[in-house]
């Protein structure tokens, strides 16, 4: 599977609304697309896929390595993308990645680091509203910083967003240093505009971009041009077995509360055990099952559907008699005792773990992290380390007697030192974690 990345000069520049262009324009001209995102991202992949019609792939050298993220990025041509269901099952023939921040930003995981593990070309994302030769004098900056930094990132020319046509465009290409490819530009369009809130963007299925005005932005797109530069991957040297079967069953919560999961997770999930859906936003109730895994999400706007769920009081009496539970940042604020919204509401949560959770204004953590398990947990056995990610606006008071299952390598977890609260056989976490770390390979071997 072919692919090339579309990275930015910087956060806030378009790149996902120029991803989902570029997306649509080869799906328009009969190309297969295999959406997929740099870093540790959830929002713009449910805009990818919302458009694509098939699951977006994370690509974090942070959470999964170089080998991961090759094995990652190839999983893409053979998965049919059933959760959730795709448009159709044919092969991608292209993948698009879509970068994280600016090109070069990034500790750990940087869009140009990304590039450069898959071996493949960059196209620049550059805000051309008010600029013209300065778009390509910034272009050629990028491309010549890779050599100054000793970076081997082929910066292959540029994408313009919010360019006008006319002069504007033609000042923009002919400006343009000899090599630097134009693979178009994105039209400036108040339908292009995606709401954001806290966490970033709202979700691809609560806020899609209007249809014609994607539409009529993708006809600016060069598609033969970028169809030119896609190369493929190298592939991992290492092809991890699947696994044996577990004959177990494992339900997950998957509501507007609960979106914040990777497709492999889920892949990795259903490769070794029997897994089934269920609402705890829409009053269902915890289904048979051998373990339950509540990911991330925004239970605070759902605050008080979730307080009311018989799910959560099903959740509190299961995990007291000892069933498996796993919940990562939004999941852990689930099994709380309550939860306080940033208008002061408190709601009852389920109780499983002793910490009251309350929202803030701002963000309380954003980084990659690493973690070690001190005893043996439901992810880890004792001495092992986990990476992941965490960013939250909520903040978490544990009681001083409260069992911790992690202590911080990097990163900031529940009290700035520890992170997996764990009771019975239930663990919350602030961290979020991808399959390739082992640790929900560690959750089904653990039932």
């Amino acid at each position: 599977m072919r692919g090339f990345v579309l990275g930015g000069t910087a956060s806030g520049v378009g790149k996902t609304v120029a991803t989902l262009a570029v997306i649509r324009a080869l799906d328009r001209a009969g190309h297969a697309v295999q959406p997929a995102k740099a870093g540790p991202d959830f929002i713009d992949p449910s805009h990818h896929r919302q458009v694509a019609g098939r699951p977006s792939r994370t690509l974090d050298l942070w959470l999964q390595g170089e080998e991961g993220i090759l094995r990652n990025y190839h999983r893409g041509e053979s998965v049919d993308g059933s959760h959730p269901s795709s448009r159709g099952t044919s092969s991608p023939a292209v993948c698009v990645v879509e970068g994280v921040m600016g090109l070069y930003d990034g500790d750990g995981s940087s869009t140009a680091m990304v590039a450069e593990a898959l071996d493949l070309p960059v196209v620049l994302v550059v805000d051309a509203k008010a600029g013209m030769e300065s778009v390509a004098a910034t272009a050629l900056g990028f491309r010549r910083y890779a050599e100054h930094a000793g970076r081997d990132v082929e910066v292959a020319g540029i994408l313009a967003q919010r360019a006008h046509g006319g002069r504007h465009e033609r000042g923009i290409r002919e400006a343009l240093s000899e090599g630097m490819e134009y693979f178009g530009r994105i039209p400036p369009d108040h339908r292009l505009e995606i709401p954001d809130r806290h966490l970033g963007l709202e979700m691809g299925g609560e806020a899609p971009l209007a249809e014609e005005a994607l539409d009529a932005a993708s006809e600016h797109v060069r598609v033969d041009r970028l169809l030119k530069i896609a190369r493929t991957p190298p592939r991992a040297a290492e092809d991890r077995s699947q696994g044996e079967e577990t004959g177990k069953r494992v339900a997950i919560a998957r509501d507007a509360a609960f979106c914040f999961y990777y497709p492999a997770t889920i892949e990795r999930l259903e490769e070794r055990a029997e897994l089934v859906t269920f609402s705890p936003v829409a009053d269902d109730a915890v289904p048979d099952c051998d373990a339950v895994y509540l990911p991330g999400g925004y239970p605070e706007l759902h605050a008080e559907a979730l307080s009311e769920s018989p799910a959560l009081s099903q959740l509190a009496e299961r995990a007291s008699d000892g069933l498996p539970v796993l919940g990562e940042c939004g999941g852990l604020m689930a099994l709380a005792e309550s939860l306080t919204t940033v208008e002061d509401e408190t709601h009852s949560m389920a109780g499983v773990l002793p910490a009251e959770v309350r929202m803030c204004e701002r963000y309380q953590a954003l980084d990659h992290v690493e973690l070690r398990s001190e005893e043996g947990t439901l992810t880890a056995g004792a001495g092992e380390s986990l990476r992941g990610h965490e960013f939250h606006y909520s903040n978490a008071e544990v009681d001083g007697d409260a069992r911790f299952a992690f202590e911080m390598e990097r990163g900031d977890g529940i009290d700035g030192e520890h992170d997996g609260l764990t009771e019975h056989r239930a663990l919350g976490t602030y961290c979020h974690v991808h399959p390739e770390s082992g640790a929900f390979d560690a959750f089904l071997d653990s039932l």
